[in-house]
């Protein structure tokens, strides 16, 4: 049995050059996958979007998503290891906020995305 992968002639070679020639480096491609498997949880995108709002501690983001504080820690752990929060101690509490404006460029974005796709 042949187990050949199929192949097809181009029909635009030179826009796949030039797409070609566009794209990132695989490694980066890699790390956006990565960085964007951080918004596939309804419990981070909802921390996400309170943050949007402003800074919060631990126990405001458990009381706001009804989870336990352990399960809110575990969350931002995520989150902060992508880089996509940030925190501050303020004595024995620790406050989160967004770790820069694109993240909330990106949930902006995503989120008129996905209210012009219900119309």
């Amino acid at each position: 049995m042949d187990r050949s992968v199929p192949t097809c002639k181009s029909f635009n070679n030179q826009q796949v050059e030039e797409v070609l020639s566009k794209l990132p480096e695989d490694d980066l491609i890699v790390e956006l996958a990565e960085f964007l498997e951080a918004f596939a949880d309804s419990t981070r995108i909802k921390i996400l979007l309170a943050l949007t709002i402003g800074e919060l501690c631990t126990c405001d983001l458990s009381s706001i998503t009804g989870l336990s504080v352990s399960a809110i820690s575990h969350q931002l752990r995520t989150l902060r290891d992508k880089k996509i929060v940030k925190y501050r101690r303020a004595g024995r509490n620790v406050y989160y906020s967004l770790d820069d404006e694109h993240v909330e460029a990106i949930l902006k974005v995503a989120m008129e995305h996905i209210k012009e796709r219900r119309k």
